[in-house]
């Protein structure tokens, strides 16, 4: 079952809260001083209403006459009036009925009746709290804006924090050990993302510790092994010949060369390997070392270039691309030269999806339709060197042109992104993407 998911920025859901209470506190507010206001004046004018039929009165008390709009026993008179009046009080009543302006009564009992006196609600009055109104909508708006501008204003800081803390911290899981989110984040006012930011790199620098400790162990245990295989190898080789004695020489030396893999995945997890430069035509070089590696293969030169990079290093990386593709994939083996991109294709069944979503890793060898027997370093060295270099390895899979009407396999793709410039003396070379290539 699919649940609807809204994605908004910090500072727009703090800017909403605060524009949201501010709309509520202002209505409510407003409505108070409304009702506050209209019975106010309801009541002023009830008074001079009273003020105006007591004098009524007196002019009535001296000529028996009504005067000045009073009325003797008017038939329009409210039942709640005429009752209070019965019991010898002078009252005054608001008469309201829908869609028209309020009525004023006020009456004083007499001794042959009830003296009465209305008048409407005045038009002063009503425009009073026309502009009353206009006043508090014109303040509820401003408070209800203002509210909005004040969050995004905190709301954006608050965001930045963040931000700036989200890229630290992708910037700490590719690689960049010194980066710590807490100076990234920086500020005067220090709130509950400093003590994000302080958890995440204590975090970062648990697992550092962790890591640095397993790699010293993984080479530790790699070096001391080195010895004993080597003594073995060389004991093996003074074996009578014989299928036993092959056995017993490839085993060892698979071993050995285990070690040594083990060894350089440990130095390249240390950091501490740097490039030795030199320019190179690639396609020439490619060319040359791939017939040494893999004669079957086949190298096109598209176009040529010329690189600053450690030769060594990149014969490295194609030579554990050429065993990848030799052992796990089929042939033909393609390999070709295009500027700065080098490209390695087979016609197997390609690379597992766990490799191409997460990348190569160590003794973990894919799928068995592809790998089902190695340790998964060949493509880590790989990758390892490539970061040496200041270069990028990239891993697809081709579509075949038939794959729904035979079953074929488009084969496995790796391309290495040489940079275009030399890296840096701390071993990497920033680099923007660049988009893949059709094979």
């Amino acid at each position: 079952m699919m649940r609807l998911v809204l994605r908004t920025g910090v500072r727009w859901k703090i800017a909403m809260a605060i524009a949201a209470v501010g709309a509520l506190i202002a209505v409510a507010l407003s409505l108070v001083v409304h009702n506050a206001a209209r019975v106010s004046m309801l009541d002023s004018a009830r008074d001079m209403q009273l003020d105006r039929v007591t004098f009524a009165l007196r002019i009535y008390e001296s000529t028996k006459t009504p005067r000045f709009g009073a009325r003797l026993n008017d038939p329009a008179l409210p039942e709640e009036l005429k009752e209070k009046t019965e019991q010898g009080r002078r009252a005054t009543y608001v008469e309201e009925r829908p869609g028209e302006v309020p009525r004023i009564w006020a009456a004083v009992p007499v001794n042959n009746g009830v003296l009465s006196l209305q008048s409407r609600f005045t038009d002063r009055g009503a425009a009073v709290l026309k502009d009353l109104d206009r006043a508090l909508v014109i303040g509820s708006v401003s408070v209800v804006f203002g509210g909005c501008a004040l969050g995004i204003l905190i709301g954006g800081r608050l965001s930045r924090r963040l931000r700036k803390a989200a890229a630290a911290a992708g910037r700490m899981a590719q690689g960049h050990t010194e980066v710590r989110v807490r100076d990234a984040v920086g500020g005067v006012v220090r709130d509950e993302t400093d003590e994000l930011a302080r958890a995440v790199d204590a975090l970062a620098d648990a697992l550092q510790e962790r890591l640095e400790a397993e790699r010293r162990v993984t080479a530790d245990i790699a070096h001391e092994l080195r010895t004993p295989v080597t003594g073995l190898l060389t004991a093996a080789e003074l074996l009578p010949p014989g299928r036993p004695t092959e056995l017993v020489r490839n085993r060892a030396q698979a071993m050995r060369t285990l070690v040594e893999d083990v060894l350089e995945v440990a130095r390249l997890d240390g950091a501490s390997e740097r490039a030795e430069l030199q320019e190179i035509a690639l396609g020439e070089f490619v060319g040359r070392r791939v017939t040494v590696l893999n004669p079957d293969a086949t190298v096109r030169v598209v176009h040529e270039a010329r690189v600053s990079t450690d030769p060594r290093r990149l014969e490295r990386i194609l030579g554990n691309l050429l065993v990848n593709a030799a052992k796990h994939g089929r042939a033909p083996v393609e390999v070709s030269v295009e500027g700065r991109v080098v490209r390695v294709r087979d016609h197997g069944p390609g690379f597992p999806e766990t490799l191409l979503r997460e990348g190569p890793s160590r003794f973990r060898t894919g799928s068995s339709d592809r790998a089902g027997h190695g340790h998964g370093l060949g493509l880590t060295i790989a990758a390892g060197q490539a970061r040496v270099l200041g270069a990028r390895l990239t891993f697809r899979n081709a579509t075949p042109r038939n794959a729904d009407t035979t079953g074929a396999h488009g084969g496995a793709i790796a391309v290495l992104w040489l940079p275009e410039h030399a890296p840096t003396s701390t071993g990497s070379y920033p680099m923007l993407p660049v988009p893949d290539l059709p094979a």
